[in-house]
């Protein structure tokens, strides 16, 4: 049995942003930014037309999604030592003795606990699965999204769509 997958990654599949992220529990890295690249596989059976998906209709929607992160400061709101507090001006956030205030049209608070490269690959695999199963109905097999920090590093989060 032939197994499918149709895969987009154009040049304008791209997102600037800012972020910082924790690790090693308590360490909190300083505020930057990056030129983000987004690439999609999208795995499933032939439809009545002999295709995975409709490739127009994969990339309007990953455009979409891709556009929502451009241009924005992003924020993990799941994270126990990141506090954000949006009010409807500005966006105040905290962790540890650093302090941050942002406008508020300049921030993307996310549901995720952190802004690392994976979990964004996560949180856009899931918007895509969540706009494919709205356009069309039905959730494909499975969604791989690929997200380049910077040339050469990239992480990638394979979703199923059961």
């Amino acid at each position: 049995m032939p197994h499918f997958h149709v895969r987009i990654s154009t040049d304008d599949l791209v997102f600037n942003a800012a972020h910082f992220i924790t690790f090693e529990g308590d360490t909190c890295e300083p505020l930057h930014g990056h030129s983000y690249r987004v690439a999609a596989e999208v795995h499933g059976p032939l439809d009545e037309n002999h295709c995975v998906v409709d490739f127009v209709a994969l990339r309007d929607s990953l455009h979409k999604i891709v556009g929502e992160l451009d241009q924005h400061v992003l924020l993990p709101t799941e994270h126990p030592l990141i506090h954000v507090a949006a009010g409807p001006e500005e966006v105040e956030v905290t962790c540890g003795w650093r302090r941050w205030v942002f406008p508020r049209s300049d921030c993307l608070l996310l549901p995720i606990p952190n802004t690392t490269t994976e979990l964004l690959a996560r949180h856009l695999g899931q918007r895509l699965l969540d706009q494919l199963e709205s356009r069309f109905g039905t959730r494909p097999d499975l969604v791989q999204i690929e997200v380049q920090q910077c040339p050469g590093i990239l992480a990638v989060c394979e979703l199923r769509g059961e």
